[in-house]
């Protein structure tokens, strides 16, 4: 098969069948998740947010997890997805990179987030559950749990971050066109949720913040639990169909990437392109792994490698992961799904090995290159795709410079089509770059000061 196609294409009878679980291969062990107590947590003390099949997968080390039948003809409405070749943008840079995408955004949802929303809900079913809770920032994690649950038949409530709710509208419609209740963040249903309004009323909320919301009301009932859309291991294996995908692919075409990258918020869709390259990297494999986030909530970048909580009112387990603090609350940017305040422990993990990179990149340079994205290649990206659109060309103009024919793989990890306000702001001159002070993130970690530090690698 050629290189020079425009799209590489798998048949149905070439899904992977199998989830792959990169602590096989970890080079060193990842810290254990701790109890407010500074203990290892036991499975049981996870039992009443999860149920106990994936909080087996969250704890195992086996190296590939048969995917469910049911779950893969699910997956099968969308996937195999597309590996893009961005002849034009290349020609637009006029650089000798080959640019390939994995284009996500062909979900019902419009996304990455599926991946892992469908398996979710399939496991709480399969468990008894009736109801699942969670939180979502721009909006594009709480569409797909709402749509995977009316597709596996339960019942789902979304806790929306404030500013992302009033901002992007078409979001909390599609939730509730798929049956899920859409509820602003903080809100008053909860103690939690009452106890920032009444700090700070006109908080634009956080992820933070409705995480525990959502934790404090799935615990309320037997018949209901918590889905993640991010951070958790169980979550960055079943992205892990991505790369998985794409490594097929590049084997059609006879080629294997230079370059690996995705934008960074919680991990998810970076963990899901990057662990199958990764393990290749741990095995000797040269290849170049980078996450990009925004310079507003610079995680990986900015934040210390340490033990925090998911959440604000302290009702997850002390994970391993550079964090910002979790009393952080970002600027209001438009790429809500990347503003939350801790890293996935796994993509933390690797990070402190040196297996990836990471940089932060201003919101206006990703306009910038979102829009020649959508000029040369026409699809309009999520704000959050931006930040891998943005350093993917920092890398087809750094190949440019030193005359080196590189390919690089991005994750095109979603569609912008209901984000459509952030652009019009860019487009209009009313979104200006907002870089992290050092003094409110001296202040935020302030709250994790006394928690305990992960073991030196």
């Amino acid at each position: 098969m050629s290189a020079d196609l425009t799209k590489v294409i798998l048949d149905e009878h070439e899904l992977p069948r199998q989830w792959y679980n990169i602590q096989a291969d970890l080079p060193s062990p990842m810290p254990p998740p701790l109890g407010l107590n500074g203990l290892p947590i036991s499975p049981d003390d996870l039992a009443r947010v999860f149920p106990m099949n994936l909080i087996e997968q969250e704890m195992s080390s086996e190296r590939w997890i048969d995917i469910p039948e049911e779950v893969l003809g699910i997956l099968k409405l969308w996937r195999p997805s597309p590996l893009y070749r961005a002849k034009r943008l290349e020609k637009a840079l006029g650089t000798p990179a080959k640019i390939y995408y994995k284009n996500e955004g062909v979900s019902p949802a419009g996304s990455h987030k599926p991946n892992t929303a469908v398996a979710q809900a399939w496991y709480n079913r399969e468990f008894g559950i009736k109801y699942l809770t969670t939180e979502t920032g721009a909006g594009q994690w709480g569409s797909a749990l709402a749509m995977s649950c009316k597709l596996i038949g339960i019942e789902c409530k979304v806790f929306m971050v404030r500013i992302s709710f009033d901002q992007k509208p078409f979001r909390k419609i599609m939730m509730k066109t798929w049956g899920a209740e859409c509820i602003a963040s903080p809100s008053t249903q909860t103690a939690a949720g009452r106890r920032i309004l009444e700090e700070m009323p006109d908080t634009p909320g956080s992820l933070g913040i409705a995480i525990s919301e959502a934790i404090e009301q799935a615990v309320e009932r037997d018949d209901t639990r918590y889905a993640l859309g991010s951070v958790l291991n169980h979550v960055m294996l079943h992205q892990t169909i991505i790369g998985l995908e794409a490594k097929k692919q590049f084997d059609k075409i006879g080629l294997y990437p230079d370059v690996v990258i995705g934008c960074a918020g919680g991990g998810s869709n970076f963990a899901g392109i990057s662990f199958p390259f990764i393990c290749d990297k741990i095995h000797g494999k040269e290849v170049q792994i980078i996450a990009t986030e925004p310079e507003a909530c610079p995680t990986l970048t900015r934040g210390p490698y340490i033990y925090d909580t998911g959440d604000v009112a302290k009702m997850t387990p002390l994970l391993p992961m550079h964090s910002l603090g979790h009393r952080f609350i970002p600027p209001a940017i438009h790429a809500g799904g990347l503003r939350y305040h801790g890293m996935a422990p796994l993509v933390s993990h690797v990070r402190q090995l040196g297996l990836v990179e990471a940089t932060a990149l201003p919101q206006s340079e990703c306009y910038e290159a979102a829009l020649l994205f959508a000029h040369t290649e026409g699809f309009i990206p999520a704000p959050e795709t931006s930040h891998a659109i943005a350093q993917t060309i920092r890398e087809a103009k750094k190949a440019k410079e030193e005359s080196k024919q590189k390919v690089i793989l991005m994750n095109w990890s979603g569609h912008g089509l209901m984000d459509l306000q952030g652009y019009d702001a860019f487009m209009s001159g009313k979104l200006t770059d907002c870089a992290l002070p050092e003094e409110l993130l001296a202040q935020s970690l302030e709250a994790v000061k006394d928690h305990p530090k992960p073991p030196e690698l």
